[in-house]
């Protein structure tokens, strides 16, 4: 067993190191992880009962909960620049095994939330091709776009990243010309109708956080970020207002241009249906494919994150060492890819709306510890090396992460009962699997990488850190 650990760390050796991420594919890979585009919003102006509840909510809620999730992100991110991002911040507040319940809560709801992916792009398809409409060819098309897919994370984080910046480019170019086409129809009144009658608040509130969730997810990635202490936090701002501008600009054109009486005909995939209403069956068509390019890079970008997010499990000792290899010649963990794309595909039966009940609830819970690691980190590790801090103390860390945790708590207390049964399912694996791993651990049963006893899960600086030469707090800021 000696031999074959020893074979396998010479092939590591020789794998060609993948290129650190810089900071612009960053922003658009948080782009990616958080949103995508306006690509499912059109639900909100529906269950919201017209366009007002649904432009405040994208007003609103960002303060509430963007902008707070992408602060605290910045500043644990760059606290623990390593692989496995919010695992090893929630182990260092409260030790390993709430780190790896907070592992497997997040991956579940990372896998759930990438099996939409191929589904949705399938389904904007269909209107061009009603042959995937039908089993038969539909289920060869969802497996070949997931194994193709999964095939350029396979070649490298790098490459995900540019194709990030490119989807992103032509995704959201349609938009802006929709936008000033429709400038001389928008009547600012239509933005004020609402018809509390119609209004669906669970699925409002699901549909707002499903689109404004995620900041923490690029944490995953933070040991392939190149310089992350003042990479990070300003790719979290701009991504933050990349977000904001993708939602509003289209939303306030769509619903300023187009009668009240439309507010129940927007559903998923509804702004194609105003594209042409506006441009003509040009703009319709360009809407179309910009909607499936998107999905296919929120694909890309949650593929990543879940892969990296097992290696960085992996190599804290978490997980058994195999989920640490990068057998690739381009440095990618082939193995955590490979057991993220099989939880999509298993995923991909469930309906749309129960899947995102699902990773919403279990993101939900998963938040609530970061929140509570957050605030403990603060006052248990007080010196702790932060090249990126929120200049707030005890109290209004306090104060920060209140709003934020109540909206969670309201998400999680207006799921279905069906939600609660499977989430709660999820959970007790989760208890029962740690223990077990702890015992395949023990037995030798595989093989583990080492506790470094220098790593900051204990509270100790990385060697890595020591030597980092760190900028002034104020050139890191994420807040001008």
């Amino acid at each position: 067993m000696g031999e074959e650990a020893t074979a396998n760390d010479e092939n590591v050796a020789k794998t060609k190191p993948s290129p650190k991420l810089t900071l612009l594919p960053l922003v658009f890979l948080i782009f990616y992880e958080v949103s995508g585009g306006p690509f499912g919003v059109e639900d909100s102006v529906k269950s919201g009962g017209g366009p007002l509840l649904a432009l405040l909510g994208f007003l609103i809620l960002p303060l509430i909960w963007s902008i707070p999730e992408a602060l605290i992100t910045a500043e644990l991110a760059t606290s623990f620049p390593e692989n496995g991002g919010y695992v090893v911040w929630i182990s260092s507040a409260f030790g390993p095994f709430w780190g790896f319940q907070e592992g497997f809560w997040k991956w579940f709801s990372g896998v759930m939330d990438n099996a939409l992916y191929p589904v949705l792009f399938l389904d904007y398809l269909k209107h061009s091709f009603p042959v995937l409409d039908h089993v038969a060819a539909r289920v060869p098309a969802l497996l070949g776009i997931t194994f193709s897919l999964t095939y350029l994370n396979y070649r490298g984080l790098h490459i995900v990243g540019f194709s990030a910046v490119l989807l992103a480019v032509f995704s959201l170019c349609p938009f802006l010309v929709m936008a000033l086409l429709a400038v001389p129809r928008i009547r600012p009144q239509r933005w004020l109708f609402v018809d509390f009658k119609k209004v669906n608040w669970r699925g409002y509130f699901n549909t707002m956080f499903w689109n404004l969730n995620y900041w923490d997810k690029a944490s995953t990635l933070a040991g392939e970020v190149e310089s992350p202490g003042e990479t990070f936090p300003k790719a979290l701002f701009g991504a933050v207002l990349l977000v904001m501008g993708s939602y509003l600009i289209p939303l306030t054109a769509g619903t300023g241009a187009l009668s009240e009486s439309s507010s129940g005909e927007w559903s998923d995939g509804y702004f194609a249906e105003v594209g042409m209403l506006i441009g003509g069956v040009w703009l319709k068509g360009w809407i179309q494919a910009a909607a499936a390019m998107s999905n296919l890079g929120l694909f890309e970008a949650e593929m990543s994150s879940d892969a990296f997010q097992l290696l960085g499990m992996s190599e804290i000792g978490m997980l058994p060492a195999f989920f640490a290899q990068r057998l690739s010649k381009y440095g990618t963990p082939t193995i955590s890819i490979l057991c993220s794309a099989t939880g999509v595909i298993f995923w991909s039966w469930l309906s749309f709306q129960e899947i995102i009940e699902f990773l919403n609830f279990l993101y939900a819970l998963g938040m609530l510890l970061e929140f509570a690691a957050f605030v403990k980190l603060r006052i248990k590790k007080p010196d702790l090396n932060r090249p990126y801090r929120i200049p707030l103390n005890t109290f209004g860390t306090l104060l920060l992460c209140l709003p934020p945790s109540l909206l969670v708590i309201l998400v999680m207390v207006l799921a279905a009962p069906k939600t609660f049964l499977i989430s709660g399912v999820i959970i007790v694996v989760g208890f029962c699997l740690y223990p077990f791993l702890e015992l395949v651990k023990e037995k030798r049963w595989a093989r583990f990488i080492p506790e470094d006893p220098r790593r900051q899960v204990l509270g100790v600086q990385t060697e890595s850190q020591l030597d980092e030469e760190h900028g002034d707090e104020s050139s890191a800021s994420l807040l001008p």
